[in-house]
């Protein structure tokens, strides 16, 4: 680990003047931070200690919630509020990480965490992330973890979060409070797709802090689930999981939101599967058919091919249990 100066926040303005400054980065939990400080991938020259600001969840509008920054996950998933108004991100925390994890890792961090391929991790081993221009080992090394939608051959590498995922699906709103003032910006354009660039990781810029996830109410989220598939049945990144959410009248879908993890450099919205099916039946045929719509860009590496049928069985089978559940709730 390198040398570095530590300040300790006390409310946002003032973190935000410290973020700021050349080779500062701001501390949560410290979950993925300090591991990729001992493995001196991370080397700042400041850290800005905000694990105490933001620490609450508030209602919102019309049976929304303001969740702070600093909340932390298993604070999150255990809310009474998030587990009746939006059981998909309660149940994609507690599929995450550990519990000893949770307990410490924020929200706020949960969202900027770096990817964790093992190229990432290994200085010994050519990674764009890590040092631009080196190129990607992981293209033609191990990639059964590895992105088959919007990747670039300069990055494979998938996001880890299962939090993230959960919120892509309910349409979430992240606040950040930066050098220019406070602004909110969509969860699905927070982070980027790799290009010719993926050690740019997000739109966020030096000194800009998340202070809040914003969660509107919606006919979906209450009847929302989120499933995982993964090598070990705990604390393992997610080979796809899926965030789902259905609304019916009788037959017909009314509005149905998607999203998809383990397989791109961001959270995947499946905007085409949600399109294919909004407004037709809820058939075993429709789910199975939109979800190939979904999957139809995809492109597999030499490892990770499988995961094109995983995520197309994985979507329609959440669907068909979300109405099926639907149906007997009615």
């Amino acid at each position: 680990m390198t040398p570095f100066r530590y300040e300790t926040a006390l409310d946002a303005s003032a973190a935000v003047k410290l973020g700021a400054a050349s080779g500062a980065k701001y501390l949560g939990g410290g979950t993925n931070l300090v591991d990729l400080m001992r493995e001196t991938i991370e080397r700042p020259d400041v850290l800005v200690d905000v694990s105490s600001l933001a620490g609450e969840i508030t209602d919102g509008d019309a049976g929304g919630v303001i969740i702070g920054a600093g909340v932390k996950n298993t604070t999150v998933a255990a809310d009474r509020r998030i587990r009746e108004r939006f059981p998909v991100l309660a149940q994609s925390i507690l599929a995450g990480a550990s519990g000893q994890i949770r307990n410490m890792a924020t929200v706020g961090g949960n969202i900027m965490q770096r990817t964790r391929c093992i190229y990432f991790f290994d200085d010994a081993a050519r990674c764009n992330k890590r040092e631009p221009g080196a190129g990607c080992d992981a293209v033609d090394g191990f990639n059964r973890n590895h992105a088959i939608l919007g990747a670039s051959p300069a990055c494979v590498a998938t996001h880890p979060s299962d939090m993230c995922v959960a919120l892509a699906a309910l349409g979430a709103t992240v606040r950040v409070e930066g050098p220019g003032g406070v602004r909110e910006i969509p969860i699905l354009d927070v982070h980027r797709l790799p290009g010719e660039t993926p050690h740019i990781e997000t739109v966020l810029q030096a000194g800009d802090l998340i202070t809040a996830v914003v969660l509107g109410a919606n006919g979906v989220a209450p009847r929302s689930s989120y499933r995982k598939v993964r090598d070990r049945s705990s604390y393992a990144f997610a080979l796809v999981s899926v965030a789902a959410g259905l609304e019916l009248d009788g037959e017909t879908i009314t509005d149905v939101r998607l999203a998809i993890g383990g397989v791109a450099h961001k959270p995947w919205r499946a905007h085409v599967a949600e399109a294919a099916l909004k407004g037709g039946p809820a058939s075993t045929a429709a789910f199975r058919q939109a979800a190939e719509a979904e999957l139809a860009p995809a492109r597999g590496l030499r490892d990770n091919a499988f995961k094109i049928e995983l995520a197309t069985r994985l979507i329609a089978d959440t669907l068909e249990k979300l109405s099926q559940n639907a149906e007997t709730a009615r």
